[in-house]
Formats: C-alpha cells, structure tokens, sequence
C-alpha cells in the first residue's frame, strides 16, 4: 500500500534497491538434495518444491509498484516466519525456502514470474494483487498449488487451491453500512457515497455496499476511479451536491489521503470508512492526518498490529527486533499469519504422509478451525464461501504501533448470511 503521491515515488525507488539483497536472500531455489517427486527416505511422498532436504514456497509480489511498501512488510514477516521455523527445526524434517519474484503490480509481468517459479514451489504463501491472482487463476487450478492471495475480492472464491484468508471485500462494507447505521446516526432516506478502484477489488466492495444500503432503506452514491487518480477533489465536489451523510472508499492510501483531506477542506465533515486496503500507518504523517483521526473508520479481517492479543504483540516485538526501523503495517501482520496457516497445512500433510501438492491442499481444506492467535478463528473447508465472516472497525491513532487502534471487536454483521445464500442462489 504505497502512497502514491509524487514525493513518495523516490521511497519506491529506495525500496527496490534495498530489497534486492532480501530477493537474493530469498530467492536461492537449491535442488542439491535431489530430485522432486517420488518417496523421499523418510516414508514421505513428496512432488514439486519438495526434496528430501527442503521445502520451497514462493512469492509473487510487489516490490517496486503501487503496493511496495505493503510487498516489503509481507515479504519481511514471511522471512522471519521461515527464518524462526527453520531454527525450530523446519516442517517435516526440512528447511524452508522462500523464493521472491517481484511483478510491480504488472499483470504480465506477473504471469510471466509465475511460469518461471512455479515448477519449482510446492505452494504461495504470498501473491499480491485482485488482478495478478484472476490471470493467473486457471493456472493455479491446473498445478494444484496452494495459494493464498493477499486480495480479498469474492471472484478469488470457488477455486480449490485458492484461499482468501478472512472476510471478503463486499462483506466489509456490509459491517461499513451497519457500522454507520449503528455509531454515526444514518437512518433510513440518508445517501451514502462510495468511493472505488475499477476492477474486482472495487466491485466486490460495491455490491456490498449496495446491498446492504438497499437493506436499511438507504442509497448508494458510486464514484468509480483509477489507480492513478490521486487527486479527488472532483469526486469530494460530486458527492457533496448529492447531499451525502458518509462516504465509503475501497481504493488505495492516496485516494483515502485526498477524500479525507479534500472533504474536510470543503466542509464535508461526514464519517467516512475505508476497505482495508485503502490506510497505510504513513498517512499518519501527512497533512491529511488531523482529518484523518477525526473522520476515519477502517473495516479489516484482520486486528490492529497494536491489538493486545499475544500472539499479536509477541510477532510485533519479534519483527521490531529483526528489523529495526521498518514500519509495523497490515501487510506484516497480514504475511506473518498467511505463513503460520500455511505451515500449518505442511505440517498437516507431512502427518498424513504427503507433501505432493495436491495433498497439501486437501490438507489445508481439512482445516475447519485454523486460529494462529493473530486474529479470528477461520474454516478453509468450503471453498465458495469467505473463510471468515467477522470483520473489525478499526481507528487511526498516530501514537499507535502501525497507526491503527481497535474500535470495534471482529463481528458478523447482520445480514452477512442472507446475503451470502442471495449471492449463492
């Protein structure tokens, strides 16, 4: 979740070179220990990115595009995660290796990393992007290779091997609808604005707010924008003529930054309440902050990086320790607990005496109550359905570890049943 603001585009740039060690680091794909496939000594079945010495886990991420500093912070906490399991002794008798590919956010780019990294990774802990992970689907599905999107749009559900970890995008804005029905005095007749990126990302947010508005009696203003409109003030103008009571957004940390900013400059102090994706702890730092802490509202999966939860404040401290000065965001947080998922699911199958692909997976949707201690517990065996249907409100607080503070626990919002059997029929 980079800024996309001109000024922060040398932190990118800074970003690629300082990760290129990390890539190299963590790229090493050794094959010394034989060949992949068969029955390794040790009684196991092994397949693709399974030796008789290693397991290998890839990463396809962004490192030097819009969602670069979110692709660090997952890429680091990943490491770390490897880096305490193989101290602990690794999974199944082995070490784990995680190889990064970065794609920038580029489709293509993204698809060609894939054809190269994946005859050689027995799963993704890590693939960034509602774009990159729908092209790359139908390949995902031939290859039999666990996947765990860092996206959250309900086109992701329904594959086999592909697991949205948490809620999805649309029902975080039914949680948004109801929050605002509930704390901040929106009633039956009110319009609300809804602020969003084209593509599935946008979307799935959309017709969730759309329902659930619809629900209440209430109305849907949609304002549809690009990636690369980061200034908003157009949008804020719309939006007030129509007389709006709040507004939603389901774009990046610029866009939340330049709403936010614009519309308490024009006098649209309503509560506004951003998807997940749309805060970075760095907006705390710009001139949009005041406005920021006094009108924002974060609906997530997941907890706060400042949640007491220990589990929580135990990989805070550990990441803090291993790299100083980075900043603690979703995206640590967020790449930590899809590793601890994922080593559970190996861990699973080296039980069940098979580390081939597919019985990783079957070893994954066996998991009816998945809980790391990083957040809500969540069932993996029905592929159609989110793996999670609580969600957090969350706060920005700029004294606060990753700039978030918990202002509502994880809920299931009322109507989140009905809508899915509506979506299902």
């Amino acid at each position: 979740m980079n800024l996309t603001h001109p000024r922060h585009r040398a932190t990118t740039a800074v970003l690629a070179g300082a990760l290129a060690l990390l890539v190299a680091a963590t790229g090493c794909s050794s094959k010394a220990d034989g060949k992949d496939g068969g029955t390794a000594a040790d009684g196991v079945r092994t397949g693709p990115g399974v030796g008789a010495k290693t397991i290998r886990l890839g990463a396809l991420t962004d490192l030097t595009g819009p969602y670069a500093t979110l692709g660090k912070s997952i890429v680091q906490a990943q490491q770390m995660w490897a880096d305490e399991t193989n101290a602990a002794g690794g999974i199944c008798g082995r070490t784990v290796q995680i190889t990064v590919k970065d794609h920038g956010y580029d489709v293509q780019k993204a698809v060609t990393a894939y054809a190269d990294l994946a005859p050689d990774v027995v799963a993704l802990p890590q693939v960034i992007g509602s774009p990159v992970v729908a092209a790359l689907l139908d390949d995902v599905q031939r290859d039999h290779l666990l996947t765990f999107p860092q996206a959250w749009a309900a086109s992701l559900l329904g594959k086999d091997p592909v697991q949205v970890l948490g809620t999805t995008y649309d029902l975080d804005m039914i949680a948004a609808v109801d929050f605002l029905t509930r704390t901040q005095g929106l009633k039956a007749g009110d319009t609300i604005g809804h602020v969003y990126f084209e593509g599935d990302y946008g979307a799935n947010a959309l017709e969730g707010s759309t329902w659930a508005a619809k629900k209440a009696g209430m109305k849907i203003v949609g304002q549809k924008i690009k990636a690369t409109d980061t200034d908003l003030t157009a949008q804020v103008s719309a939006l007030r003529k129509e007389g709006v009571k709040a507004v939603l957004i389901s774009a990046g940390p610029a866009q939340t930054a330049s709403l936010v900013g614009v519309a308490a400059s024009r006098g649209l102090r309503v509560p506004v309440v951003s998807s997940a994706p749309g805060f970075a702890p760095q907006l705390m730092k710009t001139p949009a902050a005041p406005a920021l802490a006094a009108m924002l509202h974060v609906v997530s999966a997941a907890p706060a990086v400042s949640s007491s939860l220990p589990g929580v404040r135990r990989m805070v401290a550990a990441y803090q320790k291993k790299y100083p000065g980075s900043p603690v965001d979703s995206g640590v947080l967020s790449g930590y607990n899809a590793a601890e998922l994922l080593g559970a699911d190996l861990k699973k199958a080296c039980a069940a005496g098979s580390l081939a692909r597919e019985d990783v997976v079957k070893a994954h949707r066996a998991q009816r109550h998945a809980d790391t201690g990083l957040g809500t517990p969540l069932d993996f065996s029905d592929v159609d359905r989110p793996a999670s249907l609580a969600t957090y409100v969350l706060k920005p607080d700029a004294k606060a570890v990753g700039a978030l503070v918990e202002e509502e626990k994880a809920h299931r919002a009322p109507g989140v049943e009905e809508y899915l059997s509506g979506r299902h029929t």
